[in-house]
């Protein structure tokens, strides 16, 4: 009966690591992942390879021999073990399951939205704003002038592929437009349509919510009660479209935040920093932008107040809120890493007065990856991620990204780069063997050590972009 059970689970959990080599392969193939292919084929062959052996030792009756025994019981508790060490729950992270309190080492300050690049990227020359701003930043002052000169943020835009890139770009514009259709205030703030207060339950209204933002396109939904330490403290952005002015005090006096999440597409991701790849940030800006004020609308029709956050309205740190809202966590790159899209992904939100049910955060190892990996540092062009451990920045453990050399690149490639986003091993298109190895990942220190060194065999560790679908083709 022993040898009956041992066979069978044998030849199960061989059956199923070629199915999975065999999935890896083919993904690898469609990713044009060329190293990963190959290994991947060595794989498969390995294992299917396993698996006849496995079969004609079975159908020839050596497997009930003495030696056969010897081998089947070494074999299966090689798998057990193997199993066991990469998937076991350990390593649980305390800061991580605390949120954002549990990354607090000190006194926090407020962000002011005015001293972001961004905003100071739209300050007009010799404004009131302008001398305010330099005045009291003059170490900005020559950088964000030599920046202006190249078209701003983004420079010129698309020239990392001129003149391809202009048919791309004419892509991104369109969507951005999006979002500066949906920052009136009366959409971003609605009106009750109903006029009446709909009694619902925090249980009901949460699953209510929570749904509805699906079937609106979110791909993930999170809810967390605000902490103010991280809403802005005064506005940067021109919010004149919102009735707002530079410089003016914010206070958000909702309790609860609703972080949504979209999905950025895989292969148009793999292609950054090329203008294709813009394509899919904006989309994605566009898409939260519509699902937050259509959710802002919804709970403003059962009664309560809602104010929709997107690319032109942003009150809140939404990554931080994330965390709190048990989304993910944030990685050394400074994007959100999440466990079902990596940190492919743009956010929105919704704040509001409508008692929810709050997320807890959650523990995914993102720290402990993002300690032992630093892909994303190696890649970066201009070496504005950090190496080494988090430090202690404005009373918060992290690692602390250099905007002004990071916004430095976009303006000399003309596009938001997204190179970390691409090489992050988080960022693996989600087919059958990555969401395996994501698995193991987010549970299990060991696999974590496995996986990181595999990646680094399997893809490079300084990836290649990829070639853009023909309809977003970037090259010459």
């Amino acid at each position: 009966m022993l040898d009956a059970i041992l066979i069978f689970l044998m030849g199960l959990a061989l059956i199923g690591l070629t199915g999975i080599t065999f999935s890896f392969l083919v993904s690898s193939f469609r990713e044009k992942e060329d190293r990963a292919t190959l290994f991947g084929g060595i794989q498969f062959v390995f294992f299917f390879g396993s698996l006849v052996l496995f079969t004609l030792s079975y159908a020839n009756g050596f497997l009930e021999t003495a030696p056969g025994r010897m081998l089947l019981i070494v074999l299966s508790a090689f798998t057990a073990a193997g199993t066991w060490l990469l998937f076991n729950k350990n390593g649980e992270n305390a800061k991580a399951l605390a949120g954002t309190a549990g990354l607090i080492v000190g006194e926090v300050e407020r962000f002011d939205e005015r001293e972001t690049v961004f905003a100071r990227d739209n300050l007009q020359i010799g404004t009131d704003a302008y001398k305010e701003m330099y005045g009291e930043h003059p170490e900005w002052e020559e950088r964000d002038t030599r920046r202006r000169a190249m078209g701003g943020v983004v420079g010129e835009m698309g020239a990392i592929d001129k003149p391809k890139g202009n048919a791309n770009f004419s892509a991104a514009i369109a969507s951005m437009l999006m979002p500066e259709y949906l920052c009136a205030p009366h959409i971003i703030r609605p009106m009750n349509f109903r006029g009446d207060t709909i009694d619902i339950n925090p249980e009901e209204a949460t699953l209510r919510v929570k749904g509805f933002a699906r079937k609106l396109g979110a791909d993930l939904v999170g809810v967390a009660r605000i902490n103010p330490l991280w809403t802005y403290s005064h506005r940067g952005m021109d919010g004149s479209q919102q009735g707002e002015e530079w410089g003016q005090a914010l206070e958000v006096s909702h309790g609860y935040v609703i972080v949504l999440a979209t999905e950025m597409a895989f292969d148009l991701v793999q292609t950054s920093p090329h203008t294709s790849g813009t394509i899919e940030t904006a989309r994605n800006y566009a898409e939260g932008a519509g699902i937050s004020i259509r959710l802002a609308q919804f709970i403003a029709n059962l009664g309560y107040s809602a104010t929709a956050e997107h690319l032109r309205h942003y009150q809140s740190l939404l990554v931080p809120m994330a965390v709190d809202a048990g989304l993910g966590e944030v990685g050394r790159h400074g994007y959100l890493i999440t466990k079902e899209l990596g940190p492919r992904l743009r956010l929105a939100g919704v704040t509001t007065d409508l008692p929810l049910v709050p997320d807890k955060p959650v523990d995914i190892g993102v720290d402990d990856f993002c300690v032992r990996c630093e892909k994303c540092s190696d890649c970066c062009p201009s070496r504005s991620i950090p190496s080494g451990a988090p430090e202690a920045v404005n009373g918060t453990l992290r690692w602390k990204l250099n905007p002004e050399t990071c916004h430095d690149y976009w303006a000399k490639v003309g596009t938001d780069c997204n190179i970390c986003m691409r090489v992050c091993p988080f960022s693996h298109d989600r087919s059958l063997p990555h969401k395996v190895i994501t698995e193991a990942v987010t549970r299990n220190k060991n696999a974590r050590r496995l996986f990181l060194y595999m990646d680094d065999l399997f893809y490079g560790r300084k990836p290649k972009a990829k070639s853009a679908p023909g309809w977003a083709s970037y090259a010459s």
